[in-house]
């Protein structure tokens, strides 16, 4: 492994905690955290023991002892907090959804390239190690034919208009916050879709509350996703192949466990995870071996594909009826 890089965290919230978390037990080197108050920059580095608080993201950006900076606002304050970041020099990682819709997601891609630095999507799922396992399943043919993914994110969140889930001025909504995971997972199996057909119910304050997604590729493929904020469900996924499938476990984009079933019902293997933390740390180790190998346009994730994949998620918002202010 090369020297570690010095990250910075951009913004306090609950995400942020749960990287930051994974990056110190892990071995990371955090070096800095910036906030829009003193208060809360200083409360963040107490609880993780890191040497400069800021007290606005400027500040952060501006660090000499910072390399890469983690975007943890709001979805749509990723933008202009990686836009800052880059402007700063500093190496990026934002938070997944990566921007509001794709014509941001192009305007940041372009601007790192122009500056020569690295900038990604916080998609840590895809560098999980049962993730990882389920591409060397598939790419050594056990389940035959690829043919359908059907997978899940319910989560039962608050119902208050104020709340960020149900506030469109912060980006809310199921398929930003939640449905992107296994949209993401979808592009990750099969690549950009040859047809979406997509459907959605609401919240009150016109977020989207449910949010159910069909691509159509092809041979036939299919990727079926349903996510909602307002009903927990089992949170599961399944590979269907011809020749055998993959039932991947509660809560399948995290560290969990999954089975490789025959198409006779015989269990080819079964892989349990073990994990330290909750395993967000796997794609911070790509960004530092990325930034050290001089390779700027990623590799599980590359950002053309995030670019692409907002470009599909205005697509389904185009079929919903969705817009978010300002657009």
């Amino acid at each position: 492994m090369t020297e570690r890089l010095r990250w910075g965290i951009l913004a306090t919230g609950g995400i942020a905690h749960l990287f930051t978390s994974d990056l110190k037990v892990n071995g990371f080197t955090v070096q800095a955290v910036g906030s829009r108050s003193q208060g809360s920059a200083d409360a963040f580095a107490a609880e993780f023991d890191i040497p400069n608080a800021h007290g606005s993201y400027e500040a952060l950006v501006a660090d000499p002892e910072v390399d890469v900076i983690y975007v943890s606002t709001p979805h749509p304050m990723h933008a202009a907090g990686a836009r800052l970041a880059l402007e700063a020099g500093k190496h990026v990682l934002v938070e997944k959804a990566f921007t509001v819709n794709a014509a941001e997601a192009r305007a940041i891609a372009d601007l790192a390239a122009s500056k020569g630095l690295l900038v990604l999507e916080a998609m840590w799922t895809r560098y999980l190690p049962h993730m990882a396992r389920i591409r060397e399943i598939i790419a050594e043919g056990t389940l035959g034919d690829l043919r359908t993914l059907i997978a899940d994110h319910t989560q039962l969140l608050s119902d208050d208009p104020a709340h960020r889930i149900n506030a469109l001025e912060l980006g809310g909504g199921a398929l930003l916050d939640l449905g992107i995971y296994p949209v993401s997972f979808a592009w990750d199996l099969f690549g950009a879709p040859q047809s979406t057909h997509a459907s959605a119910t609401f919240r009150p304050t016109g977020a989207d509350a449910q949010i159910a997604v069909v691509y159509g590729y092809e041979g036939g493929r299919m990727a079926v996703t349903h996510s909602a904020s307002d009903a927990k469900g089992a949170n599961l996924a399944v590979v269907l192949g011809t020749e055998a499938r993959i039932e991947i476990d509660h809560v399948w984009y995290t560290p969990t466990t999954f089975r490789v079933i025959a198409a006779d019902g015989t269990v080819l293997e079964e892989y349990r995870s073990e994990v330290t933390g909750r395993g967000m740390h796997f794609q911070a180790e790509a960004v530092e071996r990325l930034v050290a190998a001089g390779n700027l346009t990623g590799d599980l994730l590359p950002i053309d594909e995030t670019v692409a994949i907002m470009a599909s998620l205005d697509e389904i918002r185009r079929q919903i009826g969705l817009a978010y202010p300002g657009e």
